[in-house]
């Protein structure tokens, strides 16, 4: 029974890190260092360097950044567009380092599993803000970016107090982003599409047709 817990406790923690950071990395590694400063976790070796002040002062003013980043249509495409290129990677490095020292291979492939994870849930998370930016009103980005930020920093919490519920979550959330993905592709190729077509109707001199 021991090791059960064990192993559902390794595996929460290590898909729940990869999974959050996909959706707010800055967010995930403060929430986790604030947790293990307060003795709420005992890190595995490879994650103690969260728990630094300064890696945690380091997250915390890019969470800031962020914070109002993420809530600004058009800007928070751009920054999710960025942090491609840091979501995935870092997610894959935390997966890895929650596994502990306990063999290379699994550690690899944690890696591998960790970095799907998150490239699944920043791509879920990156699409629908490019759809939620095509409404006129700033009020249901910000809604959808304070959401994202109460689900990262509650899923943190319970992939480490109740790791099970937390796996349960996890596996209903990679159907509904099988479910969601192709759709949500669908959706920002349309948008992509339709600002393409403004921007050549604009290099169209007044008065000529456009097939000639």
């Amino acid at each position: 029974m021991d090791a059960l817990d064990h192993i559902s406790t390794t595996l929460a923690l290590s898909m729940g890190l990869a999974w959050a950071s996909g959706i707010n990395l800055y967010a995930t590694l403060f929430t986790l260092g604030y947790l293990a400063n307060t003795g709420n976790i005992d890190l595995p070796p490879d994650l103690q360097i969260v728990a630094n002040p300064m890696v945690m002062g380091a997250a915390g003013l890019m969470y800031f950044i962020e914070f109002f980043a993420d809530k600004t249509p058009g800007v928070d495409t751009g920054w999710d567009a960025i942090h491609t290129f840091i979501r995935i990677p870092a997610g894959a490095m935390l997966a890895a380092g929650a596994i502990g020292e306990l063999n290379p291979a699994v550690e690899l492939a944690a890696a591998i599993v960790g970095g799907g994870l998150a490239a699944g849930s920043h791509a879920t998370k990156s699409g629908s803000r490019v759809l939620i930016n095509t409404s006129p009103e700033p009020f249901s980005n910000w809604i959808a970016s304070i959401g994202e930020d109460v689900v990262v920093i509650t899923g943190v919490w319970a992939c480490i107090n109740h790791p099970i519920l937390f796996l349960i979550a996890l596996a209903g959330f990679i159907l509904l982003m099988i479910w969601l993905l192709p759709r949500i592709w669908s959706g920002v190729k349309k948008v992509f599409g339709f600002i393409i077509s403004l921007f050549g109707k604009e290099n169209i001199p007044n008065g000529q047709n456009p097939s000639q």
